[in-house]
């Protein structure tokens, strides 16, 4: 006799599921939920198809966000009447022929862009090739109709009308009219930055007729450089373009070249970030995580860098077959991917030296309002339109006592009131005399040639006024001082390390074998600063040494927020960072006070030094340390053009 198994019984009876072949039509249109997930990614695959067929010149037309009717034409190659059938074919290209999957140089490659589209909406193609007739084709809800003659000149002319109405669940997925043409604009625009040479021309025809032109970008030549720089000016903005630096680096077969905008130009949120590679539009968070860390010693935490990057490499070096989307790529080695983008960025910070963004001087003048008329509506009237000679070497003496002090002035005798006008009982007068030209400056004239000009005042003990030769800056010092010290703070601990503080008991922290393994492969880059792990026997690992800087710690907490970081990024920079806004600390604490009289000499060295010290424009959260105004822009506030 046999005893059963209590924990086993028998399962009531249930039919057997049977094993079915789907049919094409219900292939295509489960392929579609991967392909097309609203309006933009159908028009993101019609305009990738249009640039690999050699088109230099894309419109795109869309009714009610793309809902209703997507319309791409193009002036490329074209498709012969025996293709079109083949096109609409699941897994049918131009592009490989499945030899090789990681030697793509195009943006489609799949084949199944068409059949999707075709099996979610009303799709027809019209095309013409070189020497053939135009043509023309039709698929609704799957089912294709024949092929017949039609009228063309060039290119191709593909319409979506429709879209999802063979899957109408797929429809209260959909946003608002106006969210999704914002969808498809920032698609469109994206596919511009990767593609400078080619015109692009966005069209919204609600309501029929002509519509109106949302996007136009006509197409650029001329160096990379050039054209990219133009490109992003006209879609990202002229304030990007104006204070975005040049990268170009390469390091073993990767080439990253682009722009990235100063520090001081930075963002709330990362919507200005454009990463690309080998041109095609990604996004992938270990590039992106890159981008912050490159930035992550000049911006606060909510602050966010702005930057369009692009990578080129060998295609075997990334795998772009990751999601059917194909946004999402996968390099080989990451870790020299990221260390490029790093390094590159942070050499492309330290070479604009003291330099800060524009668009702080035009929130300044932004700031500054005309003077309001007085109450009888008459403009006020001055005498001067310049400060005396005695004035200003009074002004000029103040700030370096080491010249000769300006004769000093007794205070002006009490006035009279006669008739609405104030008159001087004495001798004082505000009549312009021009007095000898042999006066000697007290701060040489060739100081106003350097970048930050020559110290001319303190206002608030806390802001420096400096002439330049075409404006004047107006400097922080608090904040221009801090950054200066945490520069110095930053080169005293790479060249002599950091120190680490040996524990009389070590910390044994028990983690799981894949935590502890990625712990143990990061160790040598953890005891550069200061932090001393090694395997203790199983899954555990022994911290023997913290940095000592930062004193009493949380080994175990330490350990965890890195192996979260390692999770999350493939790398951390915890243990740096937090070193880093030790020294942040200790900079502001040992930099000039607000509130401080500074001298002359003082002022001057002050600027000399922020012109010598790379990422002085910006203090240690980001903030700009000096702002420059412009004389015309000064002149403009004051109404003398």
């Amino acid at each position: 006799m046999t005893v059963s198994d209590p924990q086993i019984s028998e399962s009531p009876a249930q039919p057997r599921p049977v094993i079915r072949q789907l049919d094409d039509s219900a292939i295509n249109r489960i392929a579609a939920g991967e392909v097309v997930e609203r309006p933009a990614s159908a028009v993101k695959e019609l305009v990738e198809n249009a640039i690999d067929a050699g088109a230099t010149r894309v419109m795109i037309e869309i009714a009610d966000g793309g809902k209703t009717l997507i319309r791409v034409t193009d002036n490329g190659c074209g498709m012969s009447p025996e293709d079109l059938p083949l096109a609409l074919s699941r897994h049918a290209t131009s592009k490989i022929d499945g030899s090789d999957l990681l030697n793509i140089h195009t943006f489609g490659f799949r084949g199944e862009a068409l059949p999707s589209l075709g099996a979610v909406g009303r799709l027809t193609i019209t095309s013409r090739a070189a020497g053939q007739d135009a043509a023309q084709i039709r698929v609704s809800g799957g089912q294709m109709e024949a092929v017949k003659p039609a009228a063309l000149r060039q290119g191709t002319v593909v319409e979506l009308r429709d879209l999802f109405f063979a899957t109408p669940a797929r429809l209260k997925f959909m946003r608002t009219d106006r969210a999704e043409s914002q969808a498809i604009s920032d698609t469109v625009k994206r596919l511009a930055m990767a593609e400078p040479a080619v015109g692009f021309t966005l069209r919204d025809v609600s309501g029929g007729g002509e519509g109106r032109v949302s996007f136009r970008a006509d197409p650029l030549s001329g160096d990379l450089f050039d054209a990219l720089h133009g490109r992003l000016a006209h879609v990202i903005g002229r304030d990007f373009a104006e204070n975005a630096l040049k990268i170009d680096a390469t390091r073993d077969g990767l080439r990253l070249y682009g722009y990235a905008a100063l520090p001081t130009y930075s963002r709330g949120a990362a919507v200005t970030q454009f990463l690309f590679v080998n041109t095609r539009p990604v996004k992938d968070r270990m590039l992106t995580g890159a981008l912050r860390a490159a930035y992550m010693d000049f911006l606060s935490r909510d602050r966010h860098p702005a930057a369009a990057l692009f990578i080129d490499c060998d295609p075997t070096l990334v795998d772009v077959n990751v999601h059917p989307a194909k946004s999402e790529v996968r390099f080989r080695d990451p870790g020299m991917a990221r260390g490029l983008i790093v390094s590159a960025l942070r050499h492309a910070l330290a070479e604009a030296g003291h330099r800060a963004s524009t668009t702080v001087a035009g929130a300044t003048l932004g700031a500054m309002r005309p003077e309001q008329p007085t109450a009888s509506g008459a403009p006020r009237i001055y005498q001067m339109d310049r400060p005396s000679y005695g004035a200003r070497t009074a002004s000029y003496a103040a700030q370096s006592p080491g010249q000769p002090q300006a004769p000093s002035y007794p205070a002006p005798p009490s006035t009279e009131q006669n008739a609405g006008f104030t008159e001087f009982s004495g001798t004082y007068s505000g009549r312009l005399v021009e007095e000898p030209a042999a006066a000697p400056d007290p701060v040489p004239q060739v100081v106003e040639d350097l970048p930050l000009g020559a110290a001319r005042g303190q206002v608030h003990e806390n802001y420096i006024i400096a002439q330049t030769r075409d404006g004047m800056v107006i400097v922080d010092q608090h904040a221009a001082h801090e950054r200066l010290v945490y520069e110095k703070l930053k080169t005293q601990m790479a060249e002599n390390g950091v120190a680490a503080q040996a524990l009389l008991i070590p910390d044994i922290i028990e983690l799981s074998d894949g935590d502890c393994a990625r712990l143990l492969e990061v160790a040598e880059d953890l005891a550069k600063f200061g932090l001393g792990i090694e395997p203790f026997g199983g899954n555990a690992i022994a911290v023997r040494e913290p940095p000592a800087i930062l004193g009493e710690v949380n080994a175990e907490a330490m350990i965890r927020d890195i192996l979260d970081e390692l999770a999350d990024q493939g790398e951390s920079q915890l243990v740096q960072a937090r070193l880093e806004a030790i020294l942040s600390r200790v900079a502001c604490h040992g930099s000039i006070r607000s509130g401080r009289r500074m001298r002359g000499e003082e002022m001057n060295a002050l600027l000399r030094e922020m012109e010598a010290t790379p990422h002085s424009g910006q203090c240690n959260h980001g903030r700009p340390t000096y702002v420059e105004l412009k004389l015309a822009d000064i002149e403009r506030l004051f109404g003398r053009t």
